[in-house]
């Protein structure tokens, strides 16, 4: 580490030449600048770089670098695992970077590092278009886009990596890089799924739909009635268009007008039918679970850009999340899937949800290092609450739902879904057969593994 005047100087330059702001421990507003979405978190770092251009982004990492600090990487939204802050290292923070830039005719769009899904969806909405976001609009696009990307319209369109264009990226050595399918190829490889890696992402193009129409259909029924409901949905997507996706979502009942007030605070099995196309359609779809006694429902035409903000997840709650990637979801799992629902910790945040693959996620590009690519189906437990005294029990549950799904699992995981869960873990998300090919692109693009503070591949 650099010694104290050094330090001291090599700060007093930082904050002299960053357009954005720098925050140290004793300045005013540090305690806000440090905070993330997951409330268990709780790091101090040493700097906080809060960057408005690549520019900036640069100067920080160079800072970062003179001081041997270690560095962390905040894009626009939310680590469950806290990655994006360290203890006494250098954050930077990529949240003022969110300008979004749509081309209509080449159907394309240049998303900054730090804009989140909300950024990306409404500046594509006056233009009918869109491509795969994630499932909340907070969500940050960097993170989510360079980690797999899964989201509402992967069936219709592909993984968020399938239309992966171009990112420029700022190294480790606070060199620019502009990787593609024509510019260092084996780095552009390795973002399809290797995260944040490689480099901090200070911009992405990605490929865009047109998307002139976007219904759904939200039905919310009794947990007894939740394995029919799930069969229903099951064979329902066994069939349906790739247009169709959504899940299965036991939650505890919302206090939204649509919910009925005696059902406020208990569980409910809910299921979300997404559609990428007209609302007559997606009502012809939907007949089954719509036969099926519901307490509540959602149906009709809805811009893609609101379904996004559904389910947002509040900040300020404790997290923690995994999940399982499913050979298929018979019967006897079905059951165990739905009984687990009943020690869901209730009334919290928490959700439980089964979601459908196939269509053009399967069909896709099988060379990038995304192996869930092929699995039928996903379960998702993603316990979210308030206080410190059900860590252990929202803990607890999050890995029963792991221990059930065991029989059926395929050993594939999307890193972008799971805390940090061991090295092991990291090579389920890309593949055994990918891992030393990403070691060896890391070994050049970022030898002194300085961005270690992610789903960290180690430098060959």
């Amino acid at each position: 580490m650099a010694s104290p005047s050094k330090a001291g100087a090599a700060l007093a330059a930082l904050r002299e030449d960053l357009v954005g702001d720098v925050f140290a421990p004793s300045d005013p507003g540090y305690d806000e600048a440090r905070t993330v979405f997951n409330a268990m978190i709780d790091r101090r770092p040493a700097v906080i770089a809060q960057c408005v251009s690549e520019d900036d982004v640069v100067r920080a990492v160079r800072f970062g670098r003179e001081l041997d600090l270690p560095i962390a990487v905040r894009g626009g939204g939310h680590s469950v695992a806290g990655m994006a802050v360290n203890d006494d290292g250098l954050v930077i923070d990529l949240r003022h970077m969110r300008a979004v830039t749509v081309d209509p005719v080449a159907r394309a769009v240049r998303v900054a590092g730090g804009a989140t899904m909300s950024d990306l969806d409404r500046a594509c909405e006056p233009h009918a278009l869109a491509t795969t976001g994630g499932r909340a609009s907070t969500t940050g696009v960097g993170g989510f886009v360079l980690g797999g990307g899964t989201g509402w319209l992967d069936r219709w369109c592909g993984l968020a990596v399938d239309n992966l264009l171009g990112v420029d990226l700022v190294t480790a050595d606070g060199e620019r890089v502009h990787a593609s399918a024509d510019e260092h190829p084996d780095l552009f490889w390795a973002l399809h799924g290797g995260g944040g890696n490689f480099g901090i992402a200070t911009g992405i193009t990605l490929r865009l739909h047109s998307l002139p129409d976007f219904s759904i259909a939200l039905l919310l029924y009794l947990p007894e009635f939740g394995p029919e409901v799930v069969r229903t949905y099951r064979e329902l997507m066994a069939h349906a268009p790739d247009e169709a996706s959504g899940g299965i979502i036991y939650l505890t009942g919302p206090p939204e007008e649509f919910v009925p007030p005696h059902l406020v605070g208990s569980l409910l099995c809910g299921v979300l039918l997404t559609y990428a196309g007209p609302e007559q359609d997606m009502r012809k779809l939907a007949e089954p679970l719509l036969a099926l006694p519901h307490e509540t429902e959602v149906v009709g035409a809805m811009p893609y850009a609101d379904v996004q903000c559904m389910i947002d997840d509040p900040p300020g709650m404790r997290n923690y999340w995994s999940a399982e990637y499913l050979t298929g979801i018979p019967d006897p799992y079905v059951d165990l899937y739905c009984a687990r629902a009943e020690s869901m910790p209730v009334p919290t945040g928490t959700i439980h949800v089964l979601f459908p693959q196939g269509g053009a996620i399967a069909r896709g590009p099988h060379e990038y290092p995304v192996p869930y690519r092929d699995a039928p189906w996903a379960v998702h437990p993603f316990a979210m609450w308030e206080d410190p005294a059900d860590d252990e029990r929202g803990i607890q549950w999050v890995r029963d739902v792991r221990a059930d799904a065991q029989p059926w699992s395929t050993g594939d995981v999307y890193l972008n879904f799971i805390g940090d869960e061991g090295p092991d873990r990291v090579t389920a998300g890309v593949g055994a057969e990918n891992a030393h090919r990403l070691a060896e692109v890391k070994g050049r693009y970022d030898p002194d593994n300085v961005f270690r503070f992610n789903h960290n591949i180690r430098p060959a």
